[in-house]
């Protein structure tokens, strides 16, 4: 399988998370298959893409080199199709929890599912804009079911 198969067939499982996360009900079961079966699959699968990096197992393409101790190495991990796909599995996995994790505060907080839609949406395309705005939001409400216990 190409890198640009693994990037649309990791897009696609990230998208049905997202939608089931949106529109379904937010019964214990389809929380469950959002963790287990979006965010936990996608973990799985950087985990196997930067095990097999960093032991030569698996070849990133491009030119190879780079590292994490500076910029220009990690440009350079990214420069690679396979560095650029492990890249984007990591923001998929962890802005797919991230969601979950405002979906499921914003429910306990009593904020209805369409006041929740602008996060989701925003934490999807941009995930720590949406993540900095929730946290703004939640804070007042957080506060009062602090004071009412």
């Amino acid at each position: 399988m190409g890198w640009n198969s693994i990037y649309l067939l990791a897009n696609y499982w990230a998208m049905a998370g997202w939608l089931l996360l949106a529109f379904a009900p937010r019964s214990p079961r389809i929380l469950s298959i959002v963790m287990y079966a979006g965010v936990l699959l996608l973990c799985l699968v950087y985990v196997v893409l930067i095990t097999g990096f960093l032991t030569g197992g698996i070849d990133p393409g491009g030119q190879g080199g780079g590292d994490f101790s500076s910029l220009a190495g990690v440009m350079k991990l990214f420069d690679a199709p396979g560095g650029a796909v492990l890249g984007w599995v990591h923001y998929l996995a962890f802005d797919l929890f991230t969601g979950m994790w405002i979906a499921r505060d914003a429910d306990n907080k009593g904020f209805s599912r369409i006041a929740q839609v602008p996060f989701l949406f925003l934490t999807l395309m941009a995930g720590p804009v949406g993540l900095f705005l929730w946290l703004l939001v939640r804070e007042r409400r957080a506060r009062a079911q602090a004071k009412a216990k």
